[in-house]
């Protein structure tokens, strides 16, 4: 039997160009046990991969800010709080970073994602003043609400689903990974991931990348 898995998506299911690796494909929809994707994206971005990989759509989102499971969406964080913290942050003179479409907030529902490039002493000022925090996944800077996590976000799911999450098995590379580290029985940081996950997760892989995302689940199959 196959633990279930909740799996970070950017930097883990992907190659270093950011690309979903290929052979996600070959492994996933064949896994005899729970896969929910736990992913910074907006909600369209989680959702839709489940339909291309043949999962069922059991996804965290915006760190914790949607999570959807057994066809119940639920919502935490206050997104007008975020969207004012990012237009004072704008006033002062910063810039989100994205183009006049901004996909990357288009449909983001409780969170607001700012460009790495941006001013992040300032960006951190405003969003204090706001009282919200902002945390560094390695694509983007997150400004939501204190509290919303994406292990709080799989604490939900496994309410829903009547699972006990200390029974997954969790894979992640960055900051916003650690809280689902903290709440599942075995974690993983891939070899590319940031401090904060190395420092959370049990243990830390040789492989990055899916590579090393690849290797934890050929493990646990042939065990």
């Amino acid at each position: 039997m196959v633990p279930p898995l909740v799996l970070d998506i950017d930097g883990t299911l992907t190659d270093a160009q950011g690309r979903l690796d290929p052979r996600v494909f070959d492994v996933l929809p064949s896994w005899d046990a729970p896969v929910v994707l736990a992913t910074g994206k907006a909600f369209p971005y989680p959702v839709s991969l489940c339909h291309y990989i043949g999962l069922p759509e059991t996804v965290v989102a915006e760190n914790g800010g949607v999570v959807l499971a057994d066809g119940e969406v639920s919502y935490a964080g206050d997104r007008d709080a975020a969207q004012a913290a990012a237009d004072e942050f704008v006033a002062r003179g910063g810039d989100l970073g994205w183009d006049a479409a901004d996909t990357v907030n288009r449909w983001r529902e409780t969170e607001i994602a700012v460009n790495l490039d941006a001013d992040e002493a300032l960006l951190r000022e405003v969003a204090a003043a706001y009282d919200l925090e902002v945390i560094d996944t390695g694509f983007a800077y997150h400004v939501k609400s204190p509290g919303v996590e994406k292990g709080a976000g799989l604490e939900l799911v496994c309410e829903t689903l009547a699972h006990d999450p200390a029974d997954f098995v969790a894979i992640g590379d960055s900051e916003n990974d650690a809280s689902t580290f903290r709440v599942v029985g075995s974690s993983y940081a891939v070899a590319n991931a940031d401090d904060v996950a190395r420092e959370t997760a049990d243990e830390v892989l040789s492989a990055s990348y899916f590579d090393g995302t690849l290797s934890v689940l050929t493990s646990l199959s042939e065990s």
